[in-house]
């Protein structure tokens, strides 16, 4: 690629932050600690998680870098970033979650193939960018997403050169990458190389075997693949954050909070808390900016990015704690992680559980 280094080793990897949560080294994939997760409604760009599948690509002349945009249109055209920049610039707040965020908790059903994350794999930024709507004939059906869905202005596609007001940073796809709100992480491409219009989805390995979603009853012996269509859209899902899976405390107010989204631009209408393993439960707070009041689907919300969510309880004894979210379209979270189990592990929006040990004054 034109102004763009692809290295064959790992020995030229960016800075991380060292409280991430390593799942894998080489190629490098990590989380923030769920603690600090929601410590901020817009998550730093050192905290938000790295999901790569190689080297990470280091640009050697940015006034060389361009990519291609063909396929079946009348102009094929190549596109510099002086180009990029000169078209009007959007920011758009956007949680980008893998889909195989909560993996390690559905792997502890029945072992399941990929990297193993914890509940961190997302995170909420304000991408800053151009909108592939703006570009002129068309837009993109590469990573495939429908050319529909592309060139549709309320759809907030972006050709993004910014992550919270900076300019992005190699592991987050350095100098562009686009980003499509409201479905997995893994459409949102980094290090652009080519806009592609085409007649059918794009058939690569990350489109065609992998990223789907499977009944429990598939195993690796009686997969099809092409059986499924990719995923594209994510489910309603809320975590709780601020109690890890087994917690010692002392008796008396747990304050429990956390995060909650859903895909496709649906607000969330509910959190649900628990803290007697689901037999009854508590409306939790929702919030996102501050200072303004967050009603799903309303004007001044962001309807791309989560919500962060808080009650504060009186636990007097030993418990299971739970959450669970219902977004706008009274889409909920299933109970169960087995009813949802899959031999990729993706999509595990099971009811969020953590333990809890209460214990008296010698702790």
């Amino acid at each position: 690629m034109p102004g763009l280094e692809g290295p064959s080793d790992y020995s030229k990897e960016p800075p991380r932050h060292p409280c991430l949560q390593i799942n894998a080294k080489e190629p490098f994939n990590a989380e923030p600690p769920r603690s600090l997760l929601v410590s901020s409604y817009v998550t730093p760009v050192d905290l938000f998680y790295k999901r790569n599948h190689g080297p990470i690509p280091i640009v050697d002349d940015l006034e060389r870098y361009c990519f291609s945009i063909s396929g079946l249109i009348k102009n094929p055209k190549k596109l510099f970033m002086k180009d990029i920049w000169m078209l009007p610039k959007y920011n758009v707040a956007a949680t980008l979650q893998c889909a195989g965020n909560r993996r390690t908790a559905m792997s502890k059903i029945r072992k399941v193939k990929g990297v193993g994350w914890d509940v961190s794999a997302l995170g909420n930024a304000v991408w800053g960018g151009a909108k592939l709507a703006d570009e002129e004939n068309g837009g993109p059906y590469k990573a495939s997403i429908p050319l529909s869905q592309a060139t549709n202005p309320d759809a907030d596609v972006l050709l993004a050169y910014e992550m919270n007001g900076e300019t992005l940073n190699r592991d987050h796809g350095y100098p562009l990458r686009v980003v499509v709100p409201g479905i997995i992480g893994a459409r949102s491409v980094k290090w652009i190389d080519s806009i592609n219009v085409i007649a059918e989805e794009c058939q690569g390995f990350f489109m065609q075997k992998d990223y789907k979603m499977f009944p429990p009853s598939v195993d690796w012996d009686n997969i099809n693949w092409a059986s499924r269509r990719p995923q594209m859209d994510f489910p309603v899902q809320s975590v709780i954050c601020s109690l890890e899976d087994v917690n010692a405390i002392k008796p008396g107010k747990v304050k429990i909070s956390g995060y909650a989204v859903s895909g496709g631009g649906r607000g969330i209408e509910r959190v649900d808390v628990s803290i007697d393993g689901g037999k009854t439960w508590m409306e939790a707070s929702r919030y996102q900016k501050t200072g303004i009041p967050y009603v799903a689907d309303g004007i001044n919300s962001d309807k791309w990015a989560w919500v962060l969510f808080e009650v504060t309880v009186d636990v007097m004894q030993s418990t299971e704690i739970v959450a669970k979210a219902v977004d706008v379209a009274s889409n909920v979270q299933p109970e169960k992680v087995e009813d949802i189990w899959n031999l990729r592990g993706i999509l595990n929006t099971s009811w969020h559980r953590v333990q809890v040990r209460v214990g008296h004054s010698n702790m």
